[in-house]
């Protein structure tokens, strides 16, 4: 068995949080009282907040009340999506495409630990949602993972592979259970 040696830290190896520590501190208290809270019920105020701290968002986005955004400025949020009291730990790049959904309770996460590293080395991957993929209740992304056109994670399930495009996926880890059928 082989014996390691406790760190205090962990190596973040190229990691940058991208933003100045004064926006950083804005952003944190911004996120606390109109984001989280949910007492911010009008989406296109929080649409002009996103923007404000360098979120790239197109037309008709809907950002529901209650969700949490790690970092504003590694999110990209394509036309006619819709975002729910998610939860986007976004220490990569987030991009979203046209007309996605990301459902109640959804988890997007970009970063992770390596667990054979004995600094326990951070790792980070981009997500990426093409147009028309659609996260379901509670369903959680992984890093690095890519949501291909029209594809559907379900209620609950885990995605740590890409999802083939007009394909449903399922489970823990998810897996393909169908191909998704689009009606005009």
């Amino acid at each position: 068995m082989l014996k390691t040696q406790l760190h205090k830290n962990f190596d973040t190896g190229n990691f940058k949080i991208g933003a100045s520590k004064l926006k950083q501190f804005l952003w944190y208290f911004t996120n606390i009282f109109f984001f989280k809270s949910g007492l911010m019920p009008i989406s296109s105020v929080l649409v002009l907040l996103l923007r404000l701290f360098g979120a790239k968002i197109g037309h008709e986005v809907r950002i529901k009340p209650g969700i949490y955004i790690k970092y504003p400025w590694k999110l990209e949020i394509d036309d006619y999506s819709w975002l729910a009291d998610c939860y986007i730990d976004n220490l990569d790049q987030i991009k979203i495409g046209k007309n996605c959904c990301i459902s109640q309770q959804a988890v997007l996460i970009t970063g992770n630990h390596n667990y054979t590293s004995i600094g326990f080395d951070l790792i980070t991957g981009p997500i990426v949602l093409e147009d028309g993929a659609w996260i379901g209740a509670s369903a959680t992304v992984g890093p690095g993972v890519t949501l291909h056109s029209h594809s559907v994670l379900t209620l609950g399930s885990i995605a740590t592979k890409n999802l083939m495009p007009y394909s449903i996926y399922q489970g823990n880890p998810a897996i393909k259970v169908k191909d998704r059928a689009m009606k005009a």
